[in-house]
């Protein structure tokens, strides 16, 4: 191991040059000038070496440094250990920078780093897509410049971040901002999308505002009527009709209750069983005795089956997407509309649809059909026992067939509910069987 650079070495290598002149200025005479060439030889010596460590910092700058003599190998080999710890050190950091940063990007929120003045010098990913921001384009741009929102820049202005903002962006999603000391004179600024949150809410509080006011009409007349009958004595017609309308009333409430709890049993599935095998065309003969029956001659009824093709799926959520498409073609079209159901195979698998001549749904419903309570004619709706649940129904059901609910239509002419299941849920046997006849 090479020794530490020290004092005695120098001296050391200083009477080495020295004493060879005294001896001889001694013996030759001119002792003074051969002390003087010694000490000059010794200084351009050490003036070379250090030549040579000048060129090796900052002209050659290679790893291996220059081969050094007498007190200058240690030093030279100092400095070349030194390098080595120091490039070492900044691929450590370069690694410990590169995993940071991959972690960020895998991180929910967007991220920006900013000094304590807002100017950014980092943002990941979901920054760039959530906040426009631009990166390295925005590199040393002040943040307030770039979130043009006045609460924003209230928020980062008053410095009180002890409670988190919420901004409705301009492209209506919602951002809930936090900012927290990074280190010293720098912030590290989180936006989390709670847009699903807010709907969430939204749609919770229309849940039970809707289930609320749906309850509340026939308790309204069931009280009405109970009252009616403690008050006075209530016979004949009066009292035939008002327990007529009780019945309906509460079977009103019933369907209610049972669509709520179909509906609530289906989106608590996850995940659905699809091994088992749904006949769907025992189910569709006996819809059509069903929607027969319901439409009383009002409408006419067409089912058209192959009445060999089965799937794989779950028999109760299919049972109950099919007979509310059904339903909802009787109960929501006039007398004297026609009505076809079609359960046949095509190419992306095998297609279900109703479609019905009836006056047709404007198109800005459309988007709306599947949403709880939703109802194009309510007034209609109720009459005809509605809840505004059947296609809510209708849309988790096949959500988890891997299939999705279709509607067309054309006001004044022609409405069209349908839906595809993929190839997959085709029962073989049934497919290897028609391929034989």
């Amino acid at each position: 191991m090479l020794e530490r650079l020290s004092w005695k070495r120098l001296l050391l290598e200083l009477l080495l040059a020295i004493l060879p002149a005294a001896i001889l200025g001694l013996l030759l005479g001119g002792l003074a000038w051969f002390l003087l060439c010694a000490v000059l030889a010794v200084l351009f010596w050490h003036f070379w070496q250090l030549m040579k460590l000048s060129n090796w910092l900052w002209v050659d700058r290679t790893m291996t440094p220059p081969t050094g003599r007498g007190s200058w190998e240690p030093l030279f080999y100092g400095l070349y250990q030194m390098q080595l710890r120091n490039r070492r050190r900044r691929r450590e950091l370069g690694n410990l920078i590169k995993r940071f940063r991959s972690g960020a990007e895998s991180l929910p929120d967007a991220l920006v780093l900013t000094t304590e003045e807002g100017n950014i010098f980092w943002c990941n990913g979901l920054a760039q897509q959530h906040l426009r921001l631009r990166w390295p384009e925005d590199n040393g741009q002040n943040i307030l410049n770039l979130l043009r929102y006045p609460e924003f820049s209230r928020y980062i202005r008053q410095r009180d971040f002890a409670k988190p903002l919420t901004l409705v962006m301009n492209n209506q999603r919602h951002l809930e901002f936090r900012v927290m000391p990074y280190s010293e004179g720098q912030w590290l600024l989180v936006a989390r999308d709670v847009t699903q949150k807010h709907q969430l809410e939204g749609a919770r509080r229309n849940f039970f505002a809707n289930v609320s006011h749906e309850l509340r009409t026939p308790l309204t007349v069931l009280q009405g009527y109970l009252e009616m009958m403690n008050d006075a004595g209530m016979a004949g017609r009066s009292r035939d009709k008002a327990l007529h309308t009780m019945q309906e009333q509460t079977r009103r409430m019933d369907s209610l209750v049972k669509q709520l709890l179909t509906l609530s049993r289906i989106e608590a599935a996850p995940v659905v069983d699809l091994s088992e095998k749904v006949d769907v065309p025992i189910m569709l003969r006996l819809l059509q005795r069903e929607a027969e029956t319901l439409s009383s001659g009002r409408h006419t009824i067409s089912f058209d089956f192959d009445s060999e093709l089965k799937v794989f799926g779950n028999d109760e959520q299919l049972r109950s997407a099919i007979s509310n498409l059904v339903y909802n073609a009787v109960n929501h079209t006039p007398e004297g509309t026609h009505i076809r159901v079609s359960w046949q195979r095509v190419r992306d698998g095998v297609r279900f649809s109703v479609s019905d001549d009836g006056p047709g749904i404007s198109a800005e419903h459309l988007p709306r059909l599947t949403e709880r309570f939703y109802r194009v004619d309510k007034a209609r709706s109720r009459a005809t026992g509605g809840s505004g649940l059947g296609l809510a129904i209708v849309k988790h059901a096949l959500s988890h067939h891997n299939a999705r609910l279709e509607i067309t239509s054309q006001p004044g002419k022609a409405t069209t509910f349908s839906f595809t299941l993929p190839p997959g849920l085709i029962v073989q046997a049934d497919l290897a069987e028609n391929a034989v006849h």
